[in-house]
């Protein structure tokens, strides 16, 4: 093989993971973050080392507190995590190979807080308008405040079930009925 050849398949190979790296950046609002946290994440994932704050941000060209902070969000969601390497002081971090893992870690706990608060306005919601209720003399709104607290009660059921399938992400349960794919 020529030299040549061996840079363009090296240049190929480089565009080809570059693209898919673009890809990751793109869809990471999906878990509420940026593209440069997304491409951030991609250069880890596809590094084969660990990789210091330093070698991030020369390989992104991002400012060290960037880097950090979209260091700190993925090891939040479990995204990413620190290690070790004898001989290196700064710290060290790779991304988590099981996309599986993070995926189930970032649901719940996204979902959790918002279902549960959820949960907490429907039962106040309902208690206003039952204390409401007991206190009004007009019909009409009676009839309209059982319609509504109807209302909020099948929303706090769905939200019920819904806590039932977050904990089942969670607790990785999902997988005996989807399992992952090999």
């Amino acid at each position: 093989m020529t030299e040549d050849k061996q840079n363009q398949d090296w240049e190929k190979h480089e565009e080809t993971i570059e693209q898919f790296i673009q890809t990751i950046a793109k869809n990471m609002n999906l878990y509420g973050l940026t593209s440069s946290v997304g491409r951030l994440y991609g250069v880890l994932y596809f590094s084969d080392e660990p990789m210091t704050l330093d070698d991030m941000r020369e390989a992104l060209v991002m400012s060290k507190t960037s880097m950090s902070t979209g260091v700190r969000a993925l090891y939040d969601m479990k995204m990413v995590e620190s290690t070790f390497k004898k001989g290196i002081r700064k710290d060290l971090y790779k991304s988590e190979e099981d996309w599986y893992k993070s995926f189930t870690s970032l649901f719940g706990n996204r979902w959790r807080k918002n279902t549960e608060s959820n949960i907490e306005e429907a039962d106040e919601a309902i208690e206003e308008l039952k204390s409401l209720y007991d206190s009004t003399d007009d019909e009409v709104l009676k009839e309209r405040i059982n319609r509504d607290i109807d209302r909020l009660e099948y929303a706090r059921n769905y939200y019920e079930w819904l806590m039932k399938f977050i904990h089942l992400v969670e607790s990785g349960k999902i997988f005996e009925y989807i399992p992952k794919n090999k």
